[in-house]
């Protein structure tokens, strides 16, 4: 049995008090954190449950986006009905997440900062970097089906789970923290980081630094936008490859477009000159498939996963296709539109 003191803070300034030192974990919905430490894989010292923090709300900004609440549940966050309207993108995302179970009790906050599903980060018998560093990475070499393709390491290969995560990034959202040096935003590009000699940091974050809140920009690509998400089964699964795209037409031309990419790295995987490929030419086959190829560069299998490369490559294309046509994968119907 793990020992570990146990806060419920009501207030900020008390939780980041209590959130001070080392080996302090953050507790909302536990949808995660439990699981961790039921598989002795989380040893906190102290668990600060943060569920009380007024941080539920979801409300316009001055500049015309969306603050979501770092505490406001997935299921909120999905159906509220401004997220539906001007960000149909991320409600779609978070739809493609998890059972309706989880996502009534999983919150915004918690799912950004979800740890990897990597089998031997889970099996405390195995090494893994991430989870003990320098223990070594058993996944490279042993069995791969869910690992990265992009931005791996010599230590690790491991992927971020979260659908919610690849909508906000391509929406260009920010992330509000607060800490012990003080509140500071975060671009969404450079809140979760890629293994690097560093596997066991999932994120930007600085110890006893909390997530209050997720800010949407303006521009929200209500029309042509689709989640594409393929998975092993079309029930409850983590992708293997999801794509998400946000576009914005004038006439017949590209005038912007978004590509993240989720189930294939370390964190949600754009890259910005792929995305410049598009901008100013028509919709096509040709040209989707170099921006597809610009995307995916050096992308590398290790055996067991090697179908993602060829699989990346068509769920680009097809989810370009249904961006531009307006056409949305269905999350209800999940069949490939």
């Amino acid at each position: 049995m793990i020992r570990f003191d146990y806060a419920r803070p009501t207030d900020l300034a008390e939780a980041l008090r209590e959130g001070a030192g080392e080996e302090v974990a953050y507790l909302a919905g536990g949808t995660n954190l439990v699981d961790l430490l039921k598989e002795n894989v989380a040893r906190p010292t102290r668990v600060v449950d943060i569920a009380r923090l007024p941080l539920t709300g979801i409300e316009d900004t001055a500049q015309g986006g969306l603050r979501l609440g770092a505490l406001a549940t997935n299921t909120e966050t999905a159906y509220d009905q401004r997220v539906q309207a001007r960000y149909p993108l991320l409600s779609s995302a978070l739809l493609a997440g998890a059972t309706a179970q989880l996502r009534n009790a999983a919150t915004n906050g918690g799912n950004i900062n979800q740890r990897t599903r990597c089998y031997y980060f889970y099996d405390v018998a195995t090494p893994c970097n991430k989870r003990e560093p320098g223990q070594g990475c058993a996944a490279i070499g042993g069995v791969s089906r869910i690992h990265a393709i992009l931005g791996t390491s010599h230590q690790c290969i491991a992927t971020h789970p979260s659908d919610m995560a690849v909508a906000l990034a391509a929406l260009k959202a920010e992330v509000r923290v607060t800490g012990p040096g003080g509140d500071r935003v975060i671009a969404f590009a450079d809140y979760h980081r890629l293994p690097g000699d560093e596997p066991w940091r999932d994120t930007t974050l600085e110890p006893g630094e909390l997530v209050t809140a997720i800010d949407l920009p303006p521009e929200s690509f209500p029309t042509n936008f689709t989640y594409l998400k393929l998975r092993e089964r079309l029930s409850y699964a983590f992708a293997l490859v999801s794509v998400a795209v946000a576009m914005r037409l004038e006439g017949e031309r590209i005038a912007e477009v978004r590509i993240a990419l989720g189930g294939v790295a370390h964190k949600p995987w754009r890259r910005p000159e792929a995305e410049d490929l598009l901008r100013g030419q028509e919709p096509g086959r040709e040209a989707f498939g170099a921006a597809a190829d610009a995307l995916l560069e050096g992308a590398r299998g290790q055996g067991g996963n090697d179908f993602k490369v060829p699989m990346a490559r068509k769920a680009i294309l097809r989810a370009l296709e249904q961006a531009t046509a307006g056409t949305p994968q269905s999350q209800t119907d999940k069949r490939i539109a």
